[in-house]
């Protein structure tokens, strides 16, 4: 499991790297959507826009994107760690912590971020040296990988720990909800399936997303369904026609009407742009 050879995510459950010499040939790897990513800036400053009256100053800051997601993170140049692996790493673990780890992942959006302290950076930084160092040895075993990757995690809940609730049925019915969808949304889009699968009514189960993610049922699954649709269309070689059948649609105006109703643009203008974006930003995660 050496990290200087180039990665065959397909076949791979972890992937690190520093960001410095991270390849195209990952960068640029379709199976990137399998993966959890963690980007590690390290005295830098943030790649996403911070909110008004928050001071641009370089530091650490940890970017948490979760799989199956169209990013645009611009990270060339940076100074910093990556880490990426599959769920299948995390099997075997507790329900409890998995869902810690989807609510600091933001699975309902793009990525979430980290602004890191200087004690919590040293800290982090400990366990990643383990990491490392295990993860370098030319060897199949995974077992410490996996176990000092747990701690890693569990000290990324633990710095976020202040902004959690406590878990209550409402958000474990979110997260399964959320799982459902994942294993479904190809198949079945009416929230009456997935609410009788957690034993409430369709109107309970839109009550619980709007308070919990501030969206109904049916725009989750839309939400879904287009993020899967751009995914494609940036990184698989296939026509928007057969994506469109792909995702289930009848035909391929139908499916670019439903695109442009849910993103304000058509297939074709997002596909342009992704391109443009690619060819313009080299070494990006995209």
């Amino acid at each position: 499991m050496n990290s200087s050879t180039a990665p065959e995510l397909e076949k791979s459950l972890i992937y690190m790297r520093n960001l410095g010499n991270c390849p195209p040939s990952y960068l640029n790897d379709p199976g990137r959507k399998d993966f959890f990513e963690i980007v590690w800036l390290k005295n830098e400053d943030a790649l996403h826009a911070l909110k008004h009256g928050d001071f641009e100053v370089k530091g650490d800051w940890i970017y948490l994107i979760p799989p199956y997601r169209v990013h645009q993170l611009n990270k060339a140049g940076k100074k910093g760690e990556l880490i990426s692996f599959k769920r299948a790493m995390l099997e075997g673990e507790d329900k409890e912590f998995l869902l810690d780890l989807f609510k600091i992942f933001n699975v309902q959006g793009e990525f979430s971020c980290l602004r890191l302290s200087k004690e919590e950076a040293e800290a982090l930084s400990n366990i990643y040296l383990l990491l490392e160092k295990e993860y370098q040895q030319d060897t199949d075993g995974l077992i410490m990988v996996k176990a000092l990757l747990k701690v890693f995690l569990l000290k990324l809940i633990q710095v976020k720990e202040q902004q959690f609730t406590v878990h209550d049925l409402h958000q474990k019915r979110v997260y399964e909800f959320l799982m459902l969808l994942e294993s479904n949304y190809l198949q079945i889009r009416n929230t009456d399936f997935y609410a009788g699968k957690l034993g409430i009514s369709s109107k309970r189960l839109n009550q619980i997303l709007k308070e919990k993610l501030d969206k109904t049922g049916m725009q989750l699954i839309h939400d879904r369904l287009i993020l899967e649709a751009k995914r494609s269309i940036i990184h698989s070689e296939q026509t928007i026609k057969e994506i469109a059948f792909e995702l289930g649609f009848s035909d391929r105006p139908y499916f670019s009407r439903f695109f442009k109703k849910q993103t304000g643009e058509t297939p074709e203008a997002f596909q342009k742009k992704a391109k443009e974006h690619v060819n313009s930003k080299f070494n990006t995660l995209v």
